[in-house]
């Protein structure tokens, strides 16, 4: 039965929809103290799972006592309160619920846009206070002016359909959408300073990252057209406060509206929370009932399908696959990983890894294959635990160089795995793995010897000059030990010929030993591909 905690109250329907699978288990806590890193690190270790809102913070300390930890699940898009560099070292899938909250995002920009455009927060104000400054308020129309969208994701894109349904010309920048992307949606694609030059509301929906912290400061601001409004729903970071007070009080700026702070809740003391042409709420762009039951969905969803199915979507640290692409690629998560624990067991120094795929495969998500292949790979060379997750991260903490190409070349086979280390003198160097019938395993080359053998249980493998009595010799020595041959596949190549033996129970060193006696044999090394 797994363990998953759920805390920051999320909806209730997280809880039902993990508890519906039968097999997971949850406690609900939303004590505040277990907010504290500290505090949450003495008992995290009892869970699997973790699902969270933004209001508790899962920091290194969290995650190096996480004990069985498999996954932690934002119920919402922003995963800054999560340490995913450290959730990836220690092998935790971060997933987030990056559509559940989109359109009531949206939507708040597109509130705060129109309560900006109409002073409507101020006239409340003034109205409560006995006042009547109808021409004091006078606002702006939408229709017909210029709203420039900097980042056109689902959210922006969200935006920019009710903007044009408010009969607005929308522009947006992104550097990572394409033209053809852009025309579908009716949005002119400019660069970043046209769209400064040209907008009469500017609206922003990127996420927090080195290139668009502070992205609108003095500078930027200084380039925007005369009477500009600015919008910010996204991350508190992306605007310098400082920067747009000095642009509101000369005047440069016609107003804004913040739904989001660097530090939240803000300073009551900051100024820019005092001025009049700012509208503010308390980070209420995912606040709806709605939204906030889609996204516990969504998140609890996606962690009982990892759980259950091996199914991972949604990660921000690993190549999403859903359940119906995991069963197609279930066996040849299989076959790599055997591929990669073999190739480590035999060689048992870590090289630079080439990885060629050939074949059907190519139509499949490939990246989480590699990680497989890593997996069984450095599993040889460390105490620690290995998987998927943390797979590829090991390897760079190593200095293993890796390099994946595909192609659909004819080679015999379906599907190809050709796995190759670098820089390295030992053999064998190479292995090559394919699916019969596409699910069962086998290895068609080690070194530049074919065969065809099976990888699985334990096994012995056997390099040696081809010469009459190494298989008697084999299975002689193997017999008067009393251990059962399963299966013994020979392959064979001018004057060399390797041998993978399946064997029932392992053997002691000093059965491989006998076996290495006899002077036509050039190694000889035990495998387990349990």
């Amino acid at each position: 039965m797994f363990q998953v905690m759920i805390r920051d109250n999320v909806s209730p329907v997280a809880k039902e929809v993990l508890e519906a699978t039968g097999k997971i288990k949850v406690h609900v806590d939303n004590d505040k103290a277990s907010n504290n890193p500290e505090e949450l690190s003495k008992i995290i270790g009892e869970y699997d799972g973790l699902i969270v809102r933004s209001g508790t913070r899962v920091n290194a300390e969290v995650l190096q006592n996480a004990g069985r930890l498999k996954a932690v699940g934002r119920a919402g898009i922003g995963v800054d309160n999560i340490d995913v560099q450290s959730a990836t070292a220690q092998g935790v899938v971060v997933m987030n619920a990056p559509g559940g909250n989109s359109v009531t995002t949206a939507e708040h920009a597109i509130s705060m846009m129109m309560a900006l455009a109409r002073n409507i927060p101020r006239a409340t104000a003034s109205l409560r206070e006995g006042k009547w400054e109808k021409k004091k308020l006078i606002g702006v129309e939408v229709t017909g002016k210029t709203l420039g969208i900097l980042g056109l994701g689902q959210i922006g894109r969200i935006v920019a359909d009710r903007a044009r349904g408010l009969k607005m010309k929308v522009i947006a920048t992104d550097p990572y959408v394409h033209k053809d992307a852009a025309d579908k949606l009716d949005v002119r694609l400019v660069p970043f300073d046209k769209l400064l030059l040209e907008s009469d509301f500017i609206t922003l929906h990127v996420p927090r990252m080195k290139e668009t912290t502070n992205i609108i400061n003095a500078d930027t601001l200084s380039k925007t057209k005369p009477g500009v409004r600015i919008i910010n729903c996204s991350r508190g970071e992306v605007v310098n406060l400082d920067d747009l007070y000095e642009a509101l009080e000369t005047g440069h700026v016609a107003g804004a509206a913040l739904d989001v702070f660097p530090k939240e809740p803000p300073d009551p003391s900051l100024p820019i929370l005092g001025h009049p042409k700012v509208v503010l709420s308390p980070h209420l762009g995912a606040s709806t009932g709605e939204a906030q039951e889609n996204v516990a969905r969504m998140v609890a969803e996606q962690m009982a399908a990892y759980f259950i199915d091996g199914a991972i979507t949604n990660a921000v640290n690993f190549p999403s696959v859903s359940m119906e692409e995991m069963g197609r690629l279930r066996p040849y998560l299989n076959l790599a990983e055997k591929m990669g624990s073999l190739m480590g067991q035999l060689i048992r120094a870590p090289h630079d890894i080439t990885i060629n795929y050939i074949g059907d495969i190519t139509d499949v998500a490939i990246k989480p294959v590699t990680h497989a292949l890593l997996k069984g790979f450095l599993g040889v060379f460390t105490d620690n635990p290995i998987n998927y997750v943390n797979a590829r991260a090991i390897a760079r903490q190593k200095g293993i160089g890796i390099k994946e190409t595909s192609s659909h070349e004819e080679s015999g086979f379906s599907s190809l795995i050709k796995l190759k280390l670098e820089g390295t003198d030992e053999k064998p160097d190479e292995i090559w793995g394919t699916l019969y019938e596409k699910k069962y395993p086998r290895l068609i080359r080690i070194g530049n010897v074919y065969l065809d053998a099976i990888p699985e249980g334990h096994m012995i493998a056997i390099y040696n000059i081809d010469k009459p009595g190494v298989i008697g010799h084999i299975g002689s020595t193997l017999g008067c030990h009393n251990v059962n041959i399963g299966r013994f596949q020979l392959g064979r190549r001018d004057d060399r010929a390797v041998c993978m033996v399946n064997i029932d129970t392992p053997v002691d060193e000093s059965v491989l030993d006998e076996i290495r006696a006899f002077a036509p044999i050039l190694s000889v090394r035990q495998v387990n591909l349990i």
